[in-house]
């Protein structure tokens, strides 16, 4: 079953504010338009390590969050959508600049460049304060539909 189109801004916005990861994380989508995106988490307990700042997976899951966003409102996302295709991280990386132990995070994301078959962007989280918390790009891939497909 092929998932859910997401044609608009208030789609995209809905569906991450019902989706059950995103919630259990405590993960915003602020605002999105094609190749951007703006996300946040803010600091709670349970989300930290054992020195109690935020662990740097959930930072790495809003920089990867972040980026996903920002690709749904681009021409190529909604070309793969009408063919049943998907774009999958095939890289990711994070940069930790300073810790985060109360507040929140706000992640700009950016696509930086959207290639036919591979897409490159980045982020920069940011604190309450607005310094940089950390720093990540990722390398996306457009998988056409039809290798989707089941064999068989």
């Amino acid at each position: 079953m092929p998932p859910p189109e997401y044609t608009t801004k208030d789609d995209v916005i809905a569906f991450a504010a019902a989706f059950p990861f995103f919630k259990l994380m405590g993960l915003e989508v602020l605002d999105v338009a094609p190749g951007r995106s703006t996300t946040r988490i803010a600091f709670r307990p349970d989300l930290t390590q054992p020195f109690g700042i935020i662990h740097g997976g959930v930072i790495a899951t809003l920089i990867d969050t972040g980026i996903a966003h920002a690709l749904m409102l681009t021409d190529r996302f909604q070309q793969l959508q009408q063919e049943h295709g998907a774009l999958v991280s095939v890289d990711l990386r994070v940069k930790y600049f300073r810790p985060v132990s109360e507040g929140s995070m706000l992640c700009e994301s950016t696509i930086t460049r959207l290639g036919r078959k591979i897409i490159h962007a980045e982020s920069v989280v940011t604190n309450d304060a607005g310094k940089e918390v950390a720093r990540g790009d990722s390398i996306y891939m457009a998988i056409p539909g039809k290798q989707l497909q089941k064999k068989g």
